[in-house]
């Protein structure tokens, strides 16, 4: 269970990384609002999941999931511009993710 909940945390992380950017310094209310949400949602999961996992992986892998996300993002909605150096560090970087869940 506490890996689903890292895993759904990780996803938030993703939501409020965007949603921050959405927000343009907080001037718009509607993603202000997702942020904050999202935020506590994401930190709360994250913390409940350390209560069983090892610290440093779960916040490895919260961090993976949830920057992966958000380069994700950033190359579908074109405010960034994938490469194949780009393609092959997020394919090292979920495999790294991977291989932290299979060694815990």
């Amino acid at each position: 269970m506490a890996w689903f909940v890292l895993i759904v945390s990780g996803v938030l992380e993703a939501v409020w990384a965007s949603a921050l950017a959405a927000s343009h310094g907080f001037s718009r209310w509607r993603p202000a609002l997702l942020f904050v949400v999202s935020l506590t949602a994401s930190m709360a999961g994250l913390a409940w999941a350390m209560t069983s996992l090892p610290t440093g992986t779960a916040y490895a892998v919260w961090v993976g999931i949830g920057a992966t996300l958000t380069v994700l993002w950033g190359f579908l909605n074109g405010q960034d511009r994938p490469t194949w150096a780009k393609s092959l560090l997020l394919v090292l970087l979920v495999g790294s993710i991977i291989g932290l869940k299979a060694v815990s």
